[in-house]
């Protein structure tokens, strides 16, 4: 109970300051909101759902007459929907008491927020961001939970909900290196995005940066540093995964991974180089978060993929380690580590015979990267990143072949 006051005295000291004084000061603040809150939560502390339903609608009722006394001077009814929620809070202190605060610190902000998020949507929003924002919000809220989540078609190799994040992560990405690129400029702002999307998905972060190359051919460079960076996250990320299932695999690998890692840093450093003497290259780019065409377009292919992949497991089988590890390869490097460093574990392959399956999983994921690329971003921007890529796996074969020196 004393945590709903609190809520309340909250929620209400915000309320307070925009309540105005004499006449024209709001029905409502900071008295009426710590009771409203202890309301519920006496509704809740009796378990009468007949109660909070009581309490409810008084304040329903009460907020409706406030809006019609205050309707001519100020249309809002903000401060009559949080007196609601407020009550609602209360009585949600009784069954959870964290959650219960969270939300309250969360709609606080909101409320004090609303002179900057007014200013957002008005003038730093354009249309078509906006719109691009509402396709975002509906492709992750309202299809991909209703996805159907299970293996269809040939193989099992189709998954609709696995196909439609394929997608949504794409967009999310092009979203990311949209707002880095309207904040940090190209030159740092792809980059960084690249780098932090290649912990999420390197594929999909060099989908949604040939998507970036293909609209605005200006910052190829730019896009091409952060697609390669991608490839540094990948590897920095299969050091911490091996680190995590068996060391010793991770110490067997360490050479030619940083040999990979070092490759793709100073490849991406010459386009960071190049995008820097584009005149455009630090200007910030207005136009669209994201392209949905080229979302599908990169779900579509890995989808290919992984049904090939699919084919030739069932038709030739697993033979042997090294072409298990190939053909998972092509749908995500890690997972190929995780199972030969599990081998290492249960003591049946040793750290040193790790490597080059690990390396051929991490070669042929590269190769659906560079599918990606000119799926994507077109001939232009996959040859941009094609040597980076091709140095990235030599530079691991040659850590392999010096540690065994």
């Amino acid at each position: 109970m004393g945590i709903s006051i609190g809520i309340g005295l909250l929620i209400g000291a915000e309320r307070e300051r925009r309540k105005g004084s004499g006449s024209r000061r709001g029905a409502a603040g900071v008295r009426t909101f710590a009771l409203a809150a202890f309301a519920g939560a006496l509704s809740g502390y009796f378990k009468s759902e007949g109660l909070l339903v009581a309490v409810v609608a008084a304040a329903v009722l009460f907020a409706a007459l406030a809006y019609r006394r205050t309707a001519p001077k100020d249309p809002g009814l903000t401060t009559e929907f949080a007196l609601v929620v407020t009550v609602l809070l209360g009585a949600l202190t009784m069954q959870n008491p964290p959650l219960a605060v969270g939300l309250s610190v969360i709609i606080t902000i909101l409320l004090a927020a609303r002179e900057r998020l007014h200013r957002a949507f008005k003038n730093l929003l354009s249309e078509q961001e906006a719109h691009d924002a509402l396709v975002f919000l509906a492709a992750t809220l309202v299809i991909l939970p209703l996805a159907p989540n299970r293996e269809v078609g040939p193989f099992g190799a189709f998954n609709p909900r696995k196909i439609w994040e394929l997608v949504v992560l794409v967009m999310a990405i092009g979203a990311v290196s949209y707002i880095a690129l309207r904040a940090l400029g190209s030159r740092a702002g792809l980059a960084l995005a690249g780098l932090v999307g290649g912990f999420i998905s390197a594929s999909a972060t060099i989908g949604a940066m040939g998507n970036r190359a293909k609209r605005n051919p200006e910052l190829g460079s730019a896009a091409a540093s952060g697609a390669v960076l991608a490839t540094v996250a990948t590897i920095v990320q299969m050091l911490l995964v091996l680190v995590v299932v068996n060391v010793a695999t991770c110490r067997a690998l360490a050479r030619p991974l940083l040999f990979s890692g070092l490759a793709a840093i100073g490849y991406s450093l010459i386009f960071l180089a190049l995008s820097a003497r584009t005149p455009t290259a630090n200007e910030p780019a207005a136009g669209r978060a994201f392209d949905l065409r080229l979302a599908f377009l990169f779900a579509m292919t890995i989808t290919v993929i992984m049904f090939l992949c699919a084919f030739l497991n069932q038709k030739y089988g697993n033979r042997g380690l090294l072409v298990g590890a190939a053909l998972s390869g092509f749908a995500d490097t890690h997972a190929t580590a995780i199972s030969i460093a599990s081998l290492v574990s249960a003591g049946r392959i040793t750290p040193e015979s790790a490597v080059l399956p690990i390396l051929l999983g991490l070669t042929t994921n590269t190769l659906t990267k560079v599918v990606v690329a000119f799926a994507a971003g077109g001939h232009r921007f996959a040859l941009r990143i094609l040597p980076g890529l091709i140095a990235v796996i030599m530079a691991a074969f040659l850590g392999m072949w010096l540690a065994t020196k």
